[in-house]
C-alpha cells in the first residue's frame, strides 16, 4: 500500500504543470505582496530560534516546543507558496527576494517542499521524544532554510 502511494504522488508531482508566478498589477498590490511574505518569514524565523538554541545546547532540550514550532514552521512553509506566487519585479518595492525566484519559481517550490518535510519529520522526531536524534533534525530544518536564503535571498 505505502509503495503504492509513493508511485501515486510521484506520478501526480511529474504530471504537475510547470509552476509559474503571477505578476503583480500595481504597486499597491506588489508592497501588500512583500508585507505578508516578511510577515511568514518573521513567524519561520521566531520559531526557528529556539530550535537552533535548543540544537546548540543554549536552551534544555524539550519535545513539546520543538513540536509545537516545528508543527508552526510546516504551516508557514506550505503558505509561502501562496505569498510568493507574486511576481513583485516590475515595481520598485522594499525587498529581499531576488529575481531569481520568479525565474526559478519550480526550484523554490522544490526547496520550500522541503522545509515542509523538515518540519514534518521533526515533528515525528519531537513526538517519539527521541533525543538521539534531535539535533540532526533541527539541523536539517536548518538546511532548508539556509539552501533558500542561498539561492533566493539579496544580501
Amino acid at each position: 500500500m505505502k509503495k503504492m502511494l509513493i508511485s501515486l504522488a510521484l506520478a501526480a508531482t511529474l504530471t504537475t504543470p510547470f509552476v509559474t508566478a503571477k505578476e503583480a498589477s500595481s504597486e499597491k498590490q506588489a508592497n501588500t505582496a512583500v508585507q505578508f511574505r516578511q510577515a511568514v518569514l518573521q513567524l519561520v524565523r521566531s520559531n526557528m530560534g529556539p530550535l537552533g538554541a535548543m540544537a546548540k545546547g543554549q536552551i534544555d532540550y524539550d519535545a513539546e516546543v520543538m513540536r509545537v514550532n516545528a508543527m508552526r514552521i510546516e504551516q508557514l512553509a506550505l503558505m509561502m507558496g501562496d505569498y510568493f506566487e507574486l511576481d513583485t519585479r516590475k515595481f520598485s518595492v522594499k525587498t529581499e527576494a531576488a529575481d531569481v525566484i520568479w525565474e526559478e519559481m519550480g526550484d523554490f517550490e522544490s526547496k520550500r517542499q522541503d522545509m515542509v518535510d523538515a518540519a514534518a519529520n521533526l515533528q515525528k522526531v519531537a513526538l517519539a521524544k527521541d533525543e538521539s536524534n534531535y539535533r540532526s533534525a533541527i539541523g536539517t530544518l536548518g538546511s532548508t532554510c539556509k539552501a533558500c536564503h542561498d539561492k533566493f535571498k539579496t544580501e
